[in-house]
């Protein structure tokens, strides 16, 4: 029950830091940019103004967005599922989908940094990657290592 427990807090866990990451505007920062993946904040004087990221590729940008959306979605999804199984199936059956959901929203966060690594800021010379950016690699391996531990845990029950 304890080891169910945990797998619970670092779900959550897991889902606050893909939801920062997708949210929060620090993919990356310099002295006067703080960039999300919805748009920028440009400090003019002393204030901050909010602008569309005009300077951005379309097509890579919109693949970012996309993905980081779909991994909160799935590892949402993944919880109530197994929160599901775990009162309806018997061992052996029980985290075969929740695993698949993780795997899935793992691989959908390891798409949206790896394509906003290589592709939206390639040459930049100012500036560096936040700690949005950071936090959904963090996520990526979290993401990963739930999909392994529901995968054991169903091999446990059997």
């Amino acid at each position: 029950m304890l080891v169910l427990a945990g797998i619970v807090v670092v779900h959550i866990t897991t889902i606050i830091l893909l939801l920062v990451a997708t949210i929060d505007n620090a993919w990356w920062i310099t002295n006067t940019v703080s960039t999300d993946l919805w748009g920028k904040w440009v400090l003019t004087g002393s204030d901050w103004h909010y602008t569309n990221l005009n300077n951005y590729p379309e097509e890579f940008l919109q693949a970012v967005q996309a993905t980081s959306v779909l991994a909160c979605v799935f590892a949402i999804l993944a919880l109530f599922v197994f929160v599901a199984q775990l009162f309806t199936l018997p061992k052996g059956q029980r985290f075969t989908f929740t695993g698949v959901l993780q795997l899935i929203a793992c691989l959908c966060i390891m798409i949206a940094a790896s394509i906003y690594t290589a592709e939206l800021h390639p040459n930049d010379t100012e500036g560096g990657y936040g700690h949005s950016y950071v936090l959904a690699w963090i996520s990526f391996v979290l993401t990963f290592l739930l999909a392994v531990t529901y995968l054991v845990l169903r091999k446990k029950g059997e």
